[in-house]
C-alpha cells in the first residue's frame, strides 16, 4: 500500500503517512484479543480506559487501543470495520489535522475513531456538520457504537429549548452545525443567569466538511440582531430614481469587483433628482450610500442566481452551495434595496446584539480537526488561519474515475445544447448522469431542454432542497439523471446501482467551471467511489462569467479568426490551463478577503473576550461588590484628574465641579463642601470623596439586607455592559464600513480602524463605568429587583433562521403628529417620517 502512497502523494505527506502507518499496524496488532471479548468486557473498556486517565496515562498512550476498541464496536453494532486507511485518518484527526480523504472513503465512520478517544477524558466533543440533517443522521447512526461502548450522544438542533441544548452539551459526544454552535456561544454570552448557559469550556471539535465551514462560510459572520426603527421611504425614493439610470451614461460596472459607480452624468442627475447641491456633502452620506446600494441592487444582484422570492420575501442562494439561506439577510441597506427594487415591503434594518467570524469561534477550541474530499488547495488558508496542516490520506482501493478534458464553445447556448446531446445519449444506455450547475436559473434552463427532448430526470436546486440526501443518494441507479445546483446532498453517498459499473458508472457533467477548484473538485468527485469505475468532463463557454472575468475575449478572437461555428466545440489543454490559472487567481482573491475579514474581526475579538470574561465573572461570582467599587474609583479618578491639574496651582483646582460632578451622579446634594476638599493632594482628595461613598454603600447595605443589594448590583452592571456593548458594536461597524475612505489620504485602513477601535472601546469602558456608578449611587433600590434583557426576547434573532418580520411601509395618510404606523408609539415625525 505504501508504494501506492509514494505514487500519489509528495514526500513530506508520504513521510507523514509512513509514520502514521506504525501506530494502525500497533491497533491491526490488538484486533485478535479485543474479538474474543464479550460484548460486556468490551463495554467495559470505557470505564478501564477512565481509570487509566485518572491515574495519570495520555489519550496518546490509550490511542491504539481505544481505536481497536471502536473498530470491534463497530464491527459488531453496524457491521462495519474500519479499513486501514480509515484507522490512518483517525490519527490524524486525533493529532489536530485536516484528513483529505476522497468522496466515498467513509469519512464519517473515521470521526468514530477520535471522537470516542477524546470523549473518555470527559469534557466533551463537538461534532460539526454543515446541516441538521446531517447532524440528527450521523448522530443517529454513530450514536449506536458509542452508546455500546457506554458513551451518551446528544444532538443539538436550533429551535430546541434551553434545557435540552444544556443535556445534549452535557453529553459526552454533542452532534450539531456550525451556525448553531457559534450561535449558542454567542447566547450564552447574552443570558441573565448562570443557570441559563448551555456550552461547557470548547474542548475538542471535529469537522466535517471542513472545507466548507472553514472556509466558504467564514466570510459571513454569524449575527443575533435585534429590530432597529429606521426610515424605509428613502430606499423607495432611491430604487425610482436608479430605475431610470442607463448604464455607461449615468453608471458604470466593474465585472471583475463586481462594483458599480455613478458618472459624472449620473451623479448631476442625483443632485436634481433629491435637490441637492453636492451629492458627496457630508450631510448627503446617508443619501449617497441608499443610491449606491439601489444600484447594487439592480445591476449586480440577480433575481434566481443571488436570490429568490419565496412567499413575498428575498430569501438569498448560497453562492456555494446553491441552498436557499431563510432568515438571512443582506447587511448594510442592501437587503432593503432589493426588496424596494421587486416592489416588496421593506423590513426594518437590525440592529446588532451580538457577532463572531466562523474563523474566531473554531479558534477558541482547545484543539480543532477536519475532514473533506477537497482541502489541499486551500492548504495556506488552513495553515495559516487555524494553525492546521492537511494530510492527504490514500483511498482504500485505487480510484478508477477517467477525467476527460473540458471542451470550450463560443456561447452559452451552444454549450447547454452540447450537454443536453451528451446527456441524451448517455442515458440511451442507462448510464446515470449527475448535472452539476452554478445557478438555479442554469439548473432550470437544463430541465426545460431534457423535457424536450424526452428525458427524464430529478432537480435538486435551491428551491426543492427537502429530500435532496434521498435524491442524491439514488443519482447512480442505471438510467437516472440528477441535475443539482453545486454540491447539493454533500455528506451523501452515492452508491451504483446493479448493471451501472457494465455501462461506465456514474459520469458527471459540470456545465460552468466554479471560481474555485476545489467544488469543481467535489463534484468530480462524486463519482468513482471506492474503485467504481466513473467519468466526469466540463462544458464551458466564453460567456460564462468565471471566461469573461479573465480574458475571453482573446479566446473569442481567435475562434472568430480561425473560422469555428457555435456548435464547434474547442478542446485545448491552454484553455484549460487559463481557466485554472483564472481560478487561482480567484481563489487569492477570496483568501485575502476573508484574511481581511478576520484582521477586522481579530480587533473586534479582542474587545468580544474582555467583554465576555467579564460578563461571566459577573454571573459566576456570589458577590461582585469588588467589581463595582473597581468600576465607581475610576470615575472619581477621572473627574479629580479633569478639574485638578498638576499644571495648575491648587488654589486653581476647579473643586465646585468635582463637588458638582459628586452631587449629581454619586453623592446626596449638600453632603459635600469645598471645604471638605480643601488643601488636600489630588490623591487625598480621591481618597476622601472614595471614602465617603464607601460609607454610603456600607449604611445602604445594612439597611437593605446584603441579598437584596447584590443582586442589585448584577442588575445594573448586566444592563450597562450589555447596552453599551450593542451600541459599540453599531459604532465599530459604521466605522468599519467607512474606514476604508481613509486609503485615499495615504493611511493605512486596518491600523486606523485598531486605533480607533481601541479609543472606542477605552470610551465604551468609561461609559459602563459611568452608568454602573451612577445607577449604583443615586437609584433607589425595591424589592425584587429583576435581571432584564435589553431587548425583549420576540425582537431577537440570528441570521440564520428566520427573524420576526415587522413590516414598515409609509402611510400615505399619516400625519407628522400622529402615532408613527410601525407601532412604536412615537409621533410619526420622531419615528419614521425622520429625513433619512
Amino acid at each position: 500500500m505504501l508504494g501506492l502512497v509514494k505514487k500519489l502523494f509528495g514526500d513530506a505527506n508520504e513521510r507523514e503517512v509512513k509514520r502514521l502507518m506504525k501506530t494502525v499496524e500497533l491497533i491491526n496488532s490488538m484486533e485478535p484479543e479485543l474479538q474474543k471479548l464479550s460484548d460486556e468486557q468490551l463495554r467495559a473498556k470505557t470505564e478501564e480506559f477512565r481509570a487509566r486517565i485518572e491515574k495519570g496515562d495520555t489519550l496518546e498512550q490509550l490511542l491504539p487501543e481505544a481505536f481497536a476498541t471502536v473498530r470491534e464496536a463497530s464491527k459488531r453494532v453496524l457491521g462495519k470495520r474500519h479499513y486501514d486507511v480509515q484507522l490512518l485518518g483517525g490519527v490524524a484527526l486525533h493529532e489536530g489535522k485536516i484528513a483529505e480523504m476522497k468522496t466515498g472513503e467513509g469519512k464519517t465512520l473515521v470521526g468514530t475513531l477520535p471522537v470516542y478517544l477524546n470523549a473518555l477524558s470527559s469534557k466533551g466533543v463537538h461534532v460539526v456538520t454543515v446541516n441538521d440533517y446531517l447532524a440528527s443522521r450521523d448522530s443517529n447512526e454513530m450514536g449506536q457504537i458509542y452508546n455500546f461502548l457506554g458513551m451518551t450522544v446528544g444532538l443539538n438542533l436550533s429551535g430546541m429549548s434551553h434545557e435540552m441544548k444544556q443535556d445534549a452539551y452535557a453529553c459526552d459526544i454533542t452532534y450539531g452545525t456550525n451556525n448553531e454552535y457559534g450561535f449558542d456561544y454567542l447566547r450564552d454570552n447574552m443570558v441573565l443567569y448562570q443557570e441559563q448557559m448551555v456550552q461547557r469550556p470548547l474542548n475538542f471539535a471535529i469537522i466535517d466538511e471542513v472545507d466548507s465551514i472553514l472556509v466558504d462560510e467564514a466570510r459571513t459572520p454569524l449575527i443575533i440582531s435585534g429590530q432597529a426603527a429606521k426610515s424605509t421611504d428613502l430606499y423607495f425614493a432611491a430604487d425610482r430614481f436608479v430605475s431610470r439610470l442607463k448604464i455607461e451614461d449615468d453608471f458604470t460596472i466593474d465585472v471583475k469587483t463586481r462594483q458599480v459607480a455613478l458618472t459624472e452624468a449620473g451623479v448631476a442627475k442625483a443632485e436634481k433628482a433629491f435637490g441637492i447641491e453636492n451629492m458627496y456633502d457630508i450631510k448627503n452620506v446617508t443619501l449617497n450610500h441608499h443610491v449606491q446600494q439601489a444600484l447594487r441592487a439592480h445591476s449586480i444582484m440577480r433575481r434566481d442566481v443571488d436570490y429568490v422570492i419565496s412567499e413575498g420575501e428575498i430569501v438569498i442562494v448560497d453562492e456555494f452551495t446553491g441552498r436557499m439561506m431563510a432568515g438571512r439577510r443582506y447587511s448594510d441597506g442592501l437587503h432593503q434595496a432589493i426588496e424596494a427594487k421587486e416592489s416588496l415591503e421593506v423590513q426594518n434594518e437590525s440592529m446588532t446584539l451580538a457577532t463572531i467570524t466562523f474563523q474566531n469561534y473554531f479558534r477558541m477550541y482547545r484543539k480543532l480537526s477536519g475532514m473533506t474530499g477537497t482541502a489541499k488547495t486551500e492548504e495556506e488558508e488552513f495553515k495559516s488561519i487555524y494553525g492546521l496542516e492537511v494530510l492527504q490520506i490514500p483511498t482504500n482501493k485505487p480510484n478508477q474515475r477517467q477525467d476527460l478534458p473540458d471542451v470550450v464553445y463560443k456561447s452559452e447556448m451552444a454549450k447547454y445544447r452540447a450537454a443536453v446531446d451528451e446527456i441524451v445519449e448517455r442515458y440511451k444506455k442507462k448510464q446515470p448522469i449527475l448535472v452539476g450547475t452554478v445557478s438555479i436559473e442554469n439548473s432550470e434552463l437544463l430541465s426545460d431542454m431534457l423535457h424536450k427532448k424526452g428525458v427524464q430526470h430529478k432537480v435538486l436546486n435551491a428551491k426543492f432542497h427537502a429530500e435532496e440526501a434521498e435524491i442524491i443518494s439514488r443519482a447512480g441507479q442505471a438510467g437516472s439523471v440528477t441535475i443539482a445546483t453545486n454540491m447539493a446532498g454533500r455528506g451523501t453517498d452515492i452508491l451504483l446501482g446493479e448493471d451501472v459499473p457494465a455501462v461506465g458508472g456514474l459520469h458527471i457533467i459540470g456545465t460552468e467551471r466554479h471560481e474555485s477548484r476545489r467544488i469543481d473538485n467535489q463534484l468530480r468527485g462524486r463519482a468513482g467511489r471506492q474503485g467504481d469505475p466513473g467519468s466526469s468532463q466540463f462544458y464551458l463557454s466564453l460567456e460564462d462569467e468565471l471566461m469573461r472575468r479573465f480574458g475571453a475575449d482573446n479566446v473569442l478572437g481567435m475562434m472568430e479568426r480561425l473560422g469555428f461555428e457555435e456548435d464547434q466545440p474547442i478542446e485545448s489543454k491552454l484553455i484549460t490551463r487559463a481557466v485554472e490559472s483564472a481560478q487561482k487567481r480567484v481563489e487569492g482573491n477570496n483568501f485575502d478577503m476573508r484574511k481581511v475579514v478576520l484582521q477586522y474581526d481579530d480587533v473586534m475579538n479582542q474587545q468580544r473576550e474582555i467583554i465576555y470574561r467579564q460578563r461571566r465573572d459577573v454571573l459566576e461570582s456570589e458577590n461582585i461588590r469588588q467589581i463595582v467599587m473597581d468600576m465607581i474609583k475610576p470615575c472619581v479618578e477621572r473627574i479629580v484628574d479633569a478639574h485638578c491639574s498638576e499644571e495648575e496651582v491648587p488654589e486653581n483646582w476647579e473643586l465646585e465641579e468635582v463637588i458638582s460632578y459628586m452631587h449629581r451622579h454619586l453623592l446626596e446634594e449638600g453632603s459635600l463642601t469645598k471645604d471638605d476638599l480643601w488643601g488636600k493632594e489630588k490623591e487625598e482628595i480621591v481618597e476622601y470623596l472614595f471614602g465617603k461613598i464607601v460609607h454610603i454603600y456600607n449604611e445602604r447595605e445594612e439597611h437593605l439586607g446584603e441579598e437584596l443589594v447584590r443582586e442589585f448590583e448584577k442588575v445594573v452592571v448586566l444592563r450597562a455592559v450589555d447596552s453599551k456593548w450593542m451600541d459599540h458594536i453599531d459604532a465599530m461597524d459604521h466605522l468599519r464600513q467607512g474606514i476604508h475612505l481613509r486609503a485615499y489620504g495615504g493611511t493605512d485602513p486596518l491600523r486606523e480602524y485598531q486605533f480607533e477601535g481601541y479609543e472606542m472601546f477605552n470610551a465604551m469602558i468609561f461609559a459602563i463605568q459611568e452608568e454602573v456608578a451612577n445607577y449604583i449611587m443615586k437609584s433607589r433600590v425595591e424589592q425584587n429587583v429583576e435581571r432584564q434583557s435589553v431587548v425583549e426576547e420576540s425582537q431577537i434573532s440570528t441570521n440564520a433562521e428566520p427573524e420576526v418580520k415587522r413590516p414598515v411601509t409609509k402611510d400615505e395618510g399619516t400625519g407628522r403628529n400622529e402615532p408613527c404606523p410601525c407601532g412604536s408609539g412615537k409621533k410619526y415625525k420622531q419615528c419614521h417620517g425622520k429625513q433619512g
